[in-house]
C-alpha cells in the first residue's frame, strides 16, 4: 500500500508527495510536528500539516529570506532570527562574511531537536561560534531589546496559532525599536495567489512602522502555488540595491536575482497598492 502525505493548501487544493516512511510524528506544546521521507523532495518537515522545509528545495527559501537584507545593508553584524527552528536561516546568516553574531529565537524546542535528528544540512549552524540558539517566545524577546540589531528576520509559520502576532502592527513596531538606526526587517509573507490578505496585512503593518517598505518574490516548489513573497522594512537603506552581493555557496541567490525579485507582476503590485 502506498503512503502519501498531503498538505491542504486551500479548502479546494491539496499538495501531495509519495512518502517512503514516517520518521517522526508528535504533538508538541505548540503544534503538531511530523518528519517524513518523500521520494521527490527527500526529508520533509511539516508543522500542523503544513510543509515547512524539504531537503531538495530548502535553499531557495533560506537564501532569499536572508541574503537580500544582508547584502543590502552596508554593515550587517548583529542579526536576529525569530522562528526558523530548523536552522536553515541561521546557516545562511552565519556564513555571510559581514555577520558577527546570529541569534535564533525559537518558541518550540522540539522543532530544533527534529532538525538535529533528521536535517544535518540545516542544523549545522547550531554549533557555529557565531551562532546563538534561544528557546523562547520571540514576541516577548523582541519587546525587551532596543537598538540591538542590524537585521531582524522573521522566519515564521503561517499566521495561525502562536504565529498570528508575528504579523501584527504592534510586533513590527517593536522590531523597529529593536533595530539600530539603519536597521532592516525581512519577513516571509506567504503566497500572492492564495494569501493576498496576509501579504496586505504584513505589508501594511511594516509600511506603517518603517519609512521604506518593499515586497519581493521567489519560486519555491513545495510552498503553496510555488510563488512566495517576502516583505522588507528598512529605516534608511534601499533593500532593492545589493551593496556587496555575497554569493559564495548560494544556489539561487545572486545580485541579478536580488534586483529582479523586486520586479513584481501586475497582480502582485495591486495587492499592496490597494
Amino acid at each position: 500500500m502506498e503512503l502519501w502525505v498531503t498538505e491542504y493548501q486551500t479548502p479546494s487544493l491539496g499538495f501531495s508527495c509519495k512518502a517512503t516512511q514516517t520518521l517522526r510524528t508528535e504533538q508538541t506544546q505548540y503544534q503538531h510536528l511530523a518528519v517524513v521521507e518523500t521520494e521527490q523532495f527527500g526529508r520533509m518537515l511539516l508543522l500542523d500539516g503544513m510543509v515547512q522545509t524539504t531537503e531538495k528545495d530548502e535553499w531557495v527559501y533560506h537564501e532569499m529570506i536572508t541574503q537580500v537584507a544582508l547584502n543590502a545593508h552596508p554593515n550587517p553584524q548583529q542579526i536576529l532570527i525569530i522562528g526558523g527552528g530548523d536552522g536553515g536561516t541561521l546557516r545562511e546568516v552565519v556564513r555571510h562574511p559581514g555577520v558577527v553574531k546570529g541569534t535564533l529565537v525559537e518558541i518550540d524546542d522540539r522543532v530544533v531537536e527534529a532538525s538535529r535528528d533528521f536535517f544535518p544540512e540545516l542544523c549545522r549552524a547550531f554549533s557555529d561560534p557565531k551562532a546563538e540558539v534561544v528557546i523562547r517566545d520571540g514576541i516577548e524577546y523582541i519587546k525587551e531589546r532596543r537598538a540591538c540589531f542590524d537585521v531582524v528576520i522573521v522566519d515564521s509559520t503561517e499566521p495561525v496559532g502562536p504565529a498570528v502576532q508575528l504579523f501584527s502592527a504592534e510586533f513590527y513596531q517593536n522590531v523597529f525599536a529593536a533595530l539600530k538606526e539603519d536597521g532592516m526587517l525581512v519577513a516571509q509573507s506567504e503566497s500572492p495567489f492564495f494569501n493576498a490578505d496576509v501579504i496586505k496585512m504584513a505589508y501594511t503593518g511594516i509600511k506603517q512602522a518603517f519609512p521604506i517598505a518593499e515586497l519581493y518574490l521567489a519560486s519555491i516548489p513545495t510552498y503553496p502555488s510555488g510563488l512566495w513573497s517576502f516583505t522588507v522594512g528598512s529605516k534608511v537603506h534601499d533593500p532593492r540595491l545589493p551593496l556587496m552581493a555575497y554569493e559564495q555557496a548560494c544556489k539561487y541567490y545572486n545580485s541579478q536575482i536580488h534586483e529582479a525579485a523586486f520586479k513584481l507582476p501586475g497582480f502582485v503590485s495591486r495587492i499592496i497598492e490597494d
